[in-house]
């Protein structure tokens, strides 16, 4: 029986952060459908159509011209259609700051990106075969920031 394929949306402004993303889910052995758009604007264009596929896992960067990852993650958290979108922000900062307001804001989990491919496999690896359904079910902070 063929697994049903995990749909992955990343949202990052950063090119070589895209392909590596790309790259990463190419070499793990996991199902998946993997999505990549530019910025906060194409992104929430592309969630907002009415016959858009929605992601399992949305990864969003943090910082994005046009739109940021804030207020992408403001306006899902506003419809209920996207209640069932598992939400990792992705971000090169690891502010106590964006942590605190991200998890307020109802994101799902924290990754700081890795600076290593390996470490990038290793982390796209342990979101994606997260049990969502007890990760989401209650708000808690020890989880949240995915550390490794």
């Amino acid at each position: 029986m063929q697994e049903e394929d995990v749909f992955i949306i990343l949202a990052d402004d950063d090119e070589d952060d895209r392909l590596f993303f790309e790259e990463a889910f190419d070499e793990l052995k996991i199902n998946t459908k993997v999505a990549t758009f530019n910025d906060g604007v194409e992104l929430m264009d592309y969630l907002n159509k009415e016959n858009s596929l929605l992601p399992n896992i949305l990864f969003l960067d943090l910082n994005m011209p046009k739109k940021s990852g804030k207020q992408c993650l403001q306006e899902i958290k506003k419809e209920a259609r996207f209640k069932d979108i598992a939400i990792a922000i992705y971000s090169t900062s690891a502010s106590e700051e964006d942590i605190e307001n991200t998890f307020v804001m109802g994101a799902n989990v924290y990754i700081k990106k890795p600076n290593d491919f390996k470490q990038l496999k290793k982390v796209l690896s342990n979101v994606v075969t997260i049990n969502w359904q007890y990760h989401t079910s209650g708000l808690n902070k020890d989880n949240f920031l995915l550390r490794l």
